[in-house]
């Protein structure tokens, strides 16, 4: 199968759709490389379905980083040119032109767009994932192109895509539901969580951590203001709770939440660490007491397993995915509920025993993650959506 990716979100900071893209592409190579080894061992049926992978990127300044392109490992081949990023969205998305192969001068057998809209193509079977839908639900929460095009132009997307992925089941009932899909042409891909360095036993519930924290871009959809009043109101009631760290890129209009931290009576009890490079994640993590995830909706909620998997107690909102992703591992709250938010990190913190049995059941529902199992489910879901287009095309 020659598979090819669209990369473009994972070129600068990689956060969210960024992390998942490179991801998925580093796990698909893998077990092209896994099928290679299988050929080599006399298997040739197995040698035969080994896939190639590549990755396209486009910027005007942005280049793929050489970090980046070593952790895909060397059989992941990479397309990139020197196209602005915002003029071939506006060609592609608004006018199906150019079809990638003009720019690769390559073929596929399938093109994967990491966002809602597709990537056109000449003759592959055309896939788009869905992270959720909160774009189209709350338009008032997003910004740019998010805002701009994606509720103008997903339906129209969503019926020509031969294949839609979606991150949880959760927003594959609102694909089908909002978005008039037929149920077979939607397929469940959960994330992965990464694999982290050994660095010592977990310890769950690490009663040692030094803060409170919360992983995520500073958006009107993470309820950062919940967040603040909630733990303004902690810190009133026990001054001995531990600080709270605010770790993610933010969007303009973040700096009202910045001088709010830098005044009492949160002023030395917040940091804003900012965005957390990929080097420096797990060591985030494990200095952490708690994880509070109050967001308005997350389509999977990667905080939320990649804290579980290194034993971090989670408190996360009761909307969206994250029921399902935290799978009762968790401490949900309702994200309007301040006082509940409020409350619900007090019983972490100060009750031991607590926080120990969600981190431990937490470790056990973080091995449902894995991105290995993550590609196994894209490929079926490629296969699938190539199906499609040919029953399509023979129509």
């Amino acid at each position: 199968m020659r598979i090819l990716i669209d990369y473009r979100p994972a070129l600068r900071e990689r956060t969210g759709v960024g992390e998942y893209v490179h991801q998925l592409a580093r796990a698909l190579a893998e077990q092209r490389i896994d099928r290679s080894v299988d050929r080599r061992a006399g298997d040739r049926r197995a040698g035969a379905n080994a896939d190639d992978v590549e990755v396209f990127t486009s910027s005007w300044k942005d280049r793929p980083s050489p970090e980046a392109m070593a952790q895909l490992g060397p059989s992941v081949r990479v397309v990139d040119r020197r196209v602005p990023v915002r003029c071939l969205n506006a060609a592609w998305h608004r006018l199906g032109w150019p079809p990638v192969e003009w720019l690769t001068l390559h073929r596929y057998d399938v093109v994967h767009s990491p966002n809602p809209l597709l990537v056109p193509s000449r003759g592959a079977a055309r896939v788009v994932t869905i992270h959720d839908l909160d774009f189209l639900l709350n338009p008032e929460r997003t910004r740019a192109e998010m805002r701009h095009a994606y509720p103008a132009l997903v339906r129209r997307h969503s019926v020509l895509a031969d294949g839609i992925i979606v991150v949880s089941a959760q927003v594959g009932e609102q694909v089908c539901s909002l978005l008039h899909v037929e149920p077979e042409r939607v397929s469940v891909c959960p994330h992965g969580v990464p694999q982290w360095v050994a660095t010592g036993p977990i310890v769950p519930g690490n009663p040692k951590g030094r803060y409170i924290l919360f992983l995520g871009t500073l958006e009107p959809r993470k309820n950062v203001d919940g967040l603040l009043e909630a733990y303004a109101a902690l810190v009133v009631r026990r001054p001995d709770s531990p600080p709270l760290m605010l770790a993610g890129g933010s969007v303009r209009g973040a700096e009202a939440w910045r001088e709010r931290i830098a005044s009492p009576p949160l002023a030395g009890r917040v940091e804003y660490r900012g965005y957390v490079p990929d080097a420096d994640r797990q060591a985030v993590y494990a200095g952490a007491r708690l994880l509070v995830l109050p967001s308005f909706n997350e389509g999977f909620g990667m905080p939320v397993a990649e804290a579980m998997s290194l034993g971090v107690p989670v408190i996360a909102s009761n909307c969206g995915s994250l029921p399902e992703v935290s799978g009762g591992a968790a401490v949900l709250v309702e994200p309007e509920d301040i006082v509940g938010i409020s409350h619900a990190m007090e019983r972490v913190l100060f009750d031991t025993a607590l926080a120990r049995r969600l981190a431990e059941k937490g470790l056990r529902q973080a091995k449902r993650f894995t991105w290995t199992r993550a590609a196994e489910l894209t490929r079926a879901a490629y296969e699938r959506a190539i199906e499609t287009r040919r029953q399509r095309v023979g129509s």
